[in-house]
């Protein structure tokens, strides 16, 4: 989200609360309160409350008398992106296989402002404490897709990007000098790829490489997850990590040729 000062005179503040409702809610707080949602956004309750009957008559938003809810109209706004954005269809079929073959969980997902959303996802087996799927968020600084799409940056977008980041620690791991960053960033751009060791959560590690146009531009990324328990370092890098790249590759050539 832009910062109030860099907001254009047009800048519409009611929608952006309107959204900031929306965005409450999530995989941990799926059913809320009125005093619950006026918290998570910061809003008065009488604010909230206009809110949510706004939403409520428009259907996105359901209410059983005592606490709110969103209703599935809600994924139209999501799909209305998802359905011009060919990547995530194209990339899904592709996943789907990997993961077959693999036994393991993979995903894509592209950069949205300091996280990454997830854009298709196949998934065999739960290795994180939280849910992921279509939609879900996590920070792009400590995971291996993220590293993928921040080492495509500028350096005037990362430099944006680093000074509002809260590069936060997940785990004792997890990287969170920006200077450290940079350096990192720097391996996985000459590389073309970024091995995560349980930065993000503990047991977790995945690796990662870029999904690109036709011109070379980095659209998305793509990444395979184990756990550490089950898959060493070494089977990651040398044996998964060379059947992600080709998967990439045919994900580029089927975007290179048009197919939909």
């Amino acid at each position: 989200m832009s910062e109030p000062d860099e907001r254009p005179g047009e800048f519409v503040q009611s929608l952006e609360r309107g959204l900031s409702v929306i965005r409450a809610f999530s995989h941990d707080r799926p059913r809320m309160t009125l005093s619950e949602v006026a918290r998570e956004t910061n809003m008065t309750r009488a604010a909230a409350r206009r809110f949510l009957l706004t939403l409520e008559h428009l259907g996105y938003v359901g209410s059983d008398g005592r606490q709110f809810f969103l209703r599935p109209s809600v994924l139209q706004l999501g799909y209305a992106y998802l359905s011009s954005f060919s990547v995530a269809e194209i990339a899904q079929d592709h996943l789907e296989r990997l993961a077959e073959r693999l036994h393991e969980s993979c995903s894509a997902s592209v950069l949205d402002e300091a996280e990454v959303v997830y854009i298709a996802r196949a998934s065999t087996n739960r290795i994180m404490t939280i849910g992921l799927s279509v939609g879900a968020r996590l920070p792009a600084h400590c995971t291996s897709m993220g590293r993928v799409l921040l080492a495509a940056l500028t350096p005037e977008e990362l430099d944006r990007y680093l000074a509002r980041a809260d590069l936060a620690a997940r785990t004792d791991r997890t990287i969170t000098g920006a200077g450290a960053l940079r350096k990192e960033l720097d391996v996985v751009r000459k590389q073309g790829w970024c091995l995560i060791d349980q930065e993000l959560e503990d047991g977790v590690r995945s690796v990662a490489v870029p999904i690109q146009d036709a011109q070379g531009r980095v659209l998305a990324a793509i990444n395979v997850s184990t756990h550490a328990t089950r898959v060493t370092l070494p089977t990651l890098r040398d044996d998964f990590l060379p059947q992600l790249i080709a998967c990439a590759r045919e994900i580029d050539e089927d975007l290179a040729g048009g197919r939909h």
